[in-house]
């Protein structure tokens, strides 16, 4: 591994954004400036009842990866789709780095860590 892999573990509050090597990891946490956590959708009404993504969150955590290689990219719910569109609707360079998308709930940075190394070591093992 080198310290070309990067790892994003995001959701709609904050993004953890890692950077491997051989012993150490790298922490950045990204907080988004959004402070609607949630919307209500009421009968009748028009929209989709969602709060709109905070564009400049997305963009800070896609900035964070810029140098990587390659991108692992991690969370519960819907913002890693959301930080994907985003790439490749802004950043094809950055989209087309991205070599995985997994499902986790909330591990913490060490978990993260873990998880993100044997990611790119079964993916090196293919390469």
């Amino acid at each position: 591994m080198s310290l070309n892999h990067a790892v994003i573990w995001i959701d709609h509050k904050e993004a953890h954004v890692m950077f491997l090597g051989q012993d150490v990891g790298e922490v950045e946490i990204i907080k988004t400036k959004s402070t609607h956590a949630h919307l209500h959708h009421k009968a009748n009404e028009v929209g989709s009842g969602k709060v709109a993504f905070d564009v400049k969150y997305l963009h800070s955590v896609i900035e964070a990866v810029k140098e990587s290689k390659e991108i692992l990219i991690l969370g519960p719910g819907s913002a890693k789709l959301e930080l994907i569109k985003h790439a490749h609707h802004h950043d094809q360079q950055i989209a087309a780095k991205i070599v995985g998308v997994e499902t986790v709930d909330h591990p913490t940075d060490k978990e993260i860590l873990a998880y993100a190394r044997k990611f790119f070591y079964k993916a090196d093992q293919m390469l």
